[in-house]
């Protein structure tokens, strides 16, 4: 090859360019707002929905729509169980995942310190410890302090919204809303309400992260069922040298912690923030981060870790699952079987006494939508009784009675009849009864 052909060739400009880093980088903050947000959403459709509430007016829980009574044993036990049981094992193997993924309390308490910075300034952090939050001098205005209040102020009133949803129905928690006169509403709820506007004012003002930190008793809950093999950080120490005086990581997590000392039993949640602020800052170098989640053995059993880490891990799920197999069973034919009436039939008794010859018909409604039954009586002789009324109304869950009185000219003896009992949705209940007449 000539001279000038290679002078040519190397006359052609190279540009080197850095390697990406394998894997990528993860970002775990925005698939966590999505599921708080979700988390959030879901809390206000469950109630409203009907999936699940509390009926204070009837002392009843609502599961599915449904009014489920302690006699409904198979549907709350299994609904129950299988909570438990799936809980159980999503802390056996993600640890706290749910406080910096789920949890209310911390999403709210997120949200107080980005509004806190966006208003005062980067550096103005509620601080654990009882340091006063430095307040950037350009952002130290009356109106930027004013707007701050009415946001934290908009948020607790909002919130105190939610746990009414769960001990009313909507259009009763509407009415309230809007200040409508509501027989159906408690005289001393303005009263709770307030109280609860105060409570979660001063949680989201004031306390935020020292409540995760120190006062959660769910959180020791949580505890109670990590291993050396559940979720957490794991810091690759062999690249210390590349994060030497950064710090980033221990700054950028607001539980205050060093995302490089994790324990079993600390203060993490698992939020992947500090996973992400070195990711980030890593791959403007080129290269990875040195913090990822991790399942399975930690640093200090390496040695041990694919066998004990299978069998520990597998050895909690395998007592969870027939748990929660069981509570889906049962929790399946309570579904399968569940009355939506109640059919009851007693003596009718008075201040005065109690008679003996007449009869109160119990009906109730266990689902929140109107219905009509029929009555009927069956082994009487049609002029030896007379039935009070043969057909009840009922708009909503709630009760309604009947009465049978028997004629004393029915012969001596052992009378054994049935109270019947049917619904326009085909449901037929039937109650057996004796009358003796001496």
């Amino acid at each position: 090859m000539s001279s000038v052909t290679n002078n040519k060739i190397s006359s052609i400009p190279v540009k080197v360019i850095a390697p990406k880093p394998t894997g990528g980088v993860a970002n775990f903050k925005w698939k966590r707002r999505a599921v708080q947000i979700t988390i959030l959403i879901l809390l206000v459709l469950i109630p409203v929905s009907g999936l699940f509430r509390v009926d204070p007016e009837n002392g009843a829980l609502v599961i599915l729509g449904w009014q489920v009574w302690l006699a409904d044993f198979f549907l709350i036990s299994g609904l129950w169980i299988t909570i438990l049981s799936v809980l159980v094992a999503l802390y056996s193997v993600a640890g706290t995942v749910v406080c910096g993924w789920a949890c209310p309390q911390n999403t709210v308490s997120e949200w107080a310190n980005h509004m806190t910075h966006k208003l005062l300034g980067k550096r103005a952090e509620v601080s654990l410890n009882g340091e006063a939050p430095t307040i950037a001098a350009a952002k130290n205005k009356a109106i930027n302090w004013v707007l701050l209040g009415l946001s934290f102020l908009g948020a607790a009133m909002f919130f105190a919204i939610l746990p009414l949803l769960y001990f009313y129905p909507p259009d009763i928690v509407w009415s309230f809303i809007t200040l409508k006169d509501d027989p159906r509403l408690a005289g001393s709820l303005h009263w709770i309400y307030t109280v609860w506007v105060i409570i979660i004012l001063l949680d989201i003002a004031v306390m935020r992260h020292f409540w995760c930190r120190f006062a959660c008793i769910y959180k020791v809950w949580q505890h109670s069922f990590k291993t050396e093999q559940t979720l957490h950080v794991l810091y690759d120490s062999s690249r210390a040298n590349e994060c030497e005086k950064c710090n980033y990581c221990v700054t950028t997590c607001f539980i205050e912690l060093d995302p490089r000392k994790t324990e079993i039993y600390d203060s993490c949640i698992n939020c992947g923030d500090c996973i992400d602020a070195c990711n980030n800052l890593q791959a403007k170098k080129g290269n990875t981060g040195l913090l990822k989640f991790e399942l399975g053995q930690r640093e200090s059993r390496k040695i041990l870790r694919l066998r004990d880490g299978s069998m520990t891990l597998s050895g909690r799920l395998r007592w969870a699952a027939p748990f929660a197999l069981v509570g889906l069973l049962m929790f399946a034919w309570g579904i399968w079987s569940y009355q939506p009436y109640h059919l009851s039939v007693g003596y009718l008794t008075t201040a005065q006494n109690q008679s003996t010859r007449d009869y109160r018909v119990e009906i109730a409604n266990k689902r929140y939508r109107s219905t009509e039954l029929n009555i009927t009586v069956e082994g009487l002789p049609a002029d030896s009784f007379t039935l009070s009324r043969d057909k009840v109304s009922l708009e909503s869950v709630g009760r309604a009675s009947a009465y049978i009185s028997i004629s004393p000219k029915l012969p001596k003896g052992l009378h054994p009849f049935v109270v019947v009992v049917h619904s326009k949705d085909g449901w037929i209940g039937r109650f057996n009864l004796q009358h003796f007449v001496e």
